[in-house]
């Protein structure tokens, strides 16, 4: 997906290696031919050099230290030195796909850190991976032909793997995955129009060299075998030959006698490019048509038959045939900036406390680092103690026309301690007014006692010139004692504004209820009230439809029951009331010994007398003849 992901996929993938008992040599010689040119292997990648921590005291070692914080989690040096062994054994086993050493060595921090911030994300987002993590360590054990997960545990530490790192593994790339796939994949997007125009603009990228896929079929040998036994291997080689030229398949012929590692996948070795074989190999594989195979070639391991599965031309290929290809690289064009954008995001939002001398990568310029210093208690605060305002008797303060810097400083009168004179209660008597409370008048020239000529009262002022024995003085009051004086000003209060209160109370009341009324839609017109229910009406070509309502009872009226309703008979289907024609019988009864005749009504017996005729007084008796037993 991206160079961070793959990099928690590579972890999985050498941890499982190595539960797998394959050797980094191993691993080397499955990912690249065996028959490769000795001019292309990789170079031996350079290992950096961390920073060391100083220890506190002289004689020390740091053993463990903390590198990142990243929120609630930490990544020590352990962690950074373990990814560094991880990288190393990557990019000696990837060799030039494996990316820019130089480059995944200066991000490899960056990777630690993106990887703690996915995981953080993905514990916000409740994403646990356990269900996953069950069924990836059940494929795990399956591909071992183990019988149980306590089988897998053993041989993860009989290879030297801790088994819970292994599944903590696995679970980090579980979680990194999902929240990526979340958060970011499924918000790209791409159409067939943009993977044609991708196509055109980078047919160059997809330009093919010659190359030929290969199948083998070894007959192995020891580097110091014999001639019997090479004479021998030959002839098993050669005969294996036989068998293919007589029709067997190549793949089932390498699975059954084939001694090479590639054995169970039927001898595929995978693509070779020009110049990526041996030169004697070379010669041989290429000029192959597919499906031929050559004849057995002695080599170091022994003697191989090698078959041409596939053969691509140089060139660019079209797009049907390359159409995964270009999924991909428009894939990783859009996803590496639209993660990065992610994991800076995150990062603004994150906290993050780097060691000095570790440097990040991906940092953000908008990202925030704490700051620590030594704890500064608080200066407290010491609150101004509030004057007291006291009215001292002595002093003097500003009357109409005086200075007020002159009452301030006015001398004051002090106690024993100092402090100012409190003012006694002053005993105002009835028409008189107070001689200590208030202030000295001015002696602007129109005090009397001090010889000036008295001022007459403003008019309207409720306060009359007195005299130097502090009795009003009738003869300077107004001219017209008898005018109405003003009111004198009132506090306002509540009481005096309740009509006023009341009354907007109403006006608001009223104006929400016109604003609704005006808001109301107006009802249905008398003619659309008739239409509807002309529609509503039943249409009457059953009968009447409408549903019968129940008459009503009134109050005093008596109930009627069922019971006491006029049974009402039913019409016969004959009519009775018609005269019925008698029934003739054409046919004469033929006389029984059974039959029974009965004579008429008044038809007397015989050996009796004949009854009296029948008269309305007296009926006739009704006689009744029977059989003779």
């Amino acid at each position: 997906m991206t160079v961070r992901i793959s990099q928690l996929r590579s972890t999985a993938a050498i941890a499982l290696s190595a539960l797998l008992a394959l050797s980094l040599t191993a691993s080397a010689q499955l990912k690249s031919p065996r028959y490769q040119s000795p001019g292309t292997l990789p170079a031996e990648p350079q290992s950096t050099i961390l920073p060391s921590t100083p220890a506190i005291t002289p004689d020390g070692v740091v053993v463990e230290d903390v590198v990142v914080r990243v929120n609630d989690q930490i990544i020590s040096r352990s962690d950074v030195e373990r990814q560094e062994q991880q990288l190393q054994a990557e990019l000696r086993q990837g060799g030039a796909q494996a990316g820019d050493p130089a480059e995944r060595q200066k991000n490899m921090l960056r990777d630690l850190i993106d990887q703690q911030l996915l995981l953080s994300r993905g514990k916000e987002l409740g994403i646990t991976g356990d269900t996953e993590l069950i069924r990836r360590l059940d494929d795990i054990r399956k591909q071992n032909h183990l019988d149980s997960m306590e089988d897998l545990e053993k041989a993860a530490r009989a290879q030297g793997v801790s088994f819970e790192d292994f599944k903590a593994q696995i679970r980090n790339s579980i979680i990194t995955s999902s929240v990526v796939r979340d958060e970011v994949s499924r918000h790209l997007q791409m159409t067939q129009a943009d993977e044609r125009k991708y196509y055109d603009a980078h047919k160059d990228q997809f330009a093919q060299q010659e190359q030929v896929r290969l199948s083998e079929i070894l007959i192995p040998l020891p580097a110091d075998a014999t001639d019997a036994a090479i004479a021998q291997a030959q002839a098993k080689a050669e005969e294996t030959a036989a068998k293919i030229r007589a029709g067997a398949a190549f793949a089932d012929v390498a699975k059954t006698t084939s001694g090479g590692p590639t054995a169970a996948q039927g001898g595929d070795l995978g693509f070779f490019k020009r110049g990526g074989l041996a030169p004697v190999l070379e010669e041989k594989t290429f000029p192959l048509k597919v499906g031929d195979f050559t004849a057995p070639i002695r080599t170091r391991q022994g003697f191989v038959i090698l078959q041409a599965t596939e053969h691509q031309e140089a060139g660019v290929p079209p797009l049907a045939q390359v159409d995964q290809q270009v999924q991909e690289a428009m894939y990783q064009d859009q996803m590496q900036p639209a993660l990065r954008a992610y994991l800076t995001h995150l990062r603004e939002d994150a906290y993050i406390d780097i060691k000095p001398g570790f440097v990040d990568s991906g940092a953000s310029p908008l990202q925030t680092k704490p700051l620590f210093s030594a704890y500064t208690a608080p200066t407290p605060k010491k609150k101004a103690a509030p004057a007291k305002a006291r009215f001292d008797r002595h002093t003097t303060t500003a009357a109409a026309g005086a200075a007020p810097a002159a009452a301030l400083l006015a001398p004051v009168q002090l106690d024993k301690k100092g402090r100012p004179k409190k003012i006694k209660k002053e005993k105002i008597r009835y028409g008189q007014a107070p001689r200590l409370a208030l202030p000295a008048a001015p002696d602007d020239g129109t005090n009397t006692a001090t010889g000036g000529t008295p001022v007459a009262a403003a008019p309207g002022t409720a306060i009359a010139p007195t005299t130097s024995d502090n009795t009003v003085s009738a003869a300077n009051a107004s001219d017209d004692p008898l005018a109405p004086q003003a009111a004198p000003a009132k506090k306002t209060r509540y009481s005096s504004r309740v009509v006023e209160v009341r009354k907007a109370k109403v006006e608001k009341l009223e104006k929400k209820q016109a604003d609704k009324i005006a808001a109301t839609p107006n009802g249905p017109s008398a003619d659309e009230v008739n239409s509807k229910k002309v529609q509503a009406a039943p249409l009457g070509l059953n009968g009447d439809t409408a549903t019968k309502k129940k008459k009503k009872r009134k109050k005093g009226e008596a109930k009627e029951r069922y019971s006491e309703k006029p049974v009402e008979k039913a019409a016969p289907l004959i009519d009775n009331t018609q005269p019925r024609l008698p029934k003739t019988d054409t046919t004469t009864p033929k006389p029984t010994s059974d039959t029974t005749t009965l004579p008429p009504a008044n038809q007397p017996a015989p050996g009796s007398t004949a009854p009296a005729p029948a008269t309305p007084g007296n009926p006739a008796p009704s006689t009744t003849t029977l059989p003779p037993q």
